[in-house]
């Protein structure tokens, strides 16, 4: 197993400065770049888990708190496992830090990750690979449309609300991709149900976008999550194949 070098850094942004977890082959070797959106729970353990695995597969990944408007992670505090008992207190205080991250402030946001990933030493010069979960699969489609010189590679897992009617809705930026993408649903998630899915295949086949999109049977919204009751081994374990597939032969 790959040794895996583990450190808390801190990103100046335009709006600030945004804590974020870095992890990296410990081999004083550079690795192409990983940018990985968090889920609406935040920056904690679980997310620093699937950084250390990005990182064991050869990769120099960065994890960003994006909710660094509001303090440093953890912004809310969580229980060690959250069940669907606790998400409705949980989501009374997340649901306000959400209304943050407009399609400008994540591009701006975007450019600042990209940027200082691109001055340091474990990273090699090239295309940077982003993967999101839940809320971070909008980020993530969003960081491919605004930054598309740099992005190669973009992949969203239990994605909510990417081809709403909303006239910011982040399926409309689709002309502006070029990276190739990858999206797996859950076919339990009423946040992104078939009309939605379909929306979002249709606007990227449109414009030329190189994307595969699949509808893991039996999952719920959040099933990569180990931290939680949505968690699925079966399904996570089909995200981890399909993602570094993707980075593999892009990155």
């Amino acid at each position: 197993m790959t040794a895996v070098r583990r450190m808390t850094v801190d990103v100046p942004t335009q709006d600030g400065t945004a804590d974020a977890y870095m992890a990296h082959p410990d081999d004083n070797a550079a690795h192409p770049a990983v940018l990985v959106y968090m889920d609406a729970f935040g920056l904690r353990p679980q997310l620093r888990k699937m950084a250390d695995r990005l990182a064991e597969a050869g990769y120099t990944v960065l994890v960003p708190n994006v909710f660094y408007r509001h303090g440093r992670a953890p912004v809310v505090p969580l229980p060690d496992f959250i069940s669907s008992a606790d998400r409705p207190a949980l989501f009374d205080r997340i649901v306000p830090l959400l209304e943050g991250l407009s399609v400008d402030a994540v591009a701006r946001d975007a450019g600042s990750y990209l940027g200082w990933l691109a001055t340091r030493r474990e990273v090699r010069p090239g295309p940077v690979g982003v993967s999101g979960y839940c809320m971070g699969a909008r980020l993530a489609l969003l960081t491919a449309a605004s930054h598309p010189e740099k992005v190669a590679a973009a992949a969203g897992f239990h994605g909510a609300d990417l081809a709403t009617d909303d006239p910011q809705s982040p399926h409309l930026l689709a002309d502006r991709i070029t990276a190739e993408l990858y999206f797996a649903h859950a076919d339990k998630d009423p946040s992104m149900p078939p009309e939605q899915i379909a929306r979002l295949d249709e606007a990227l086949t449109a414009a030329g976008v190189r994307h595969r999109t699949e509808v893991y049977a039996g999952a719920v919204h959040g099933y990569t999550m180990a931290d939680t009751d949505a968690y699925n081994s079966e399904a996570a374990e089909r995200h981890w194949t399909n993602l570094l597939e993707l980075f593999g032969r892009t990155l």
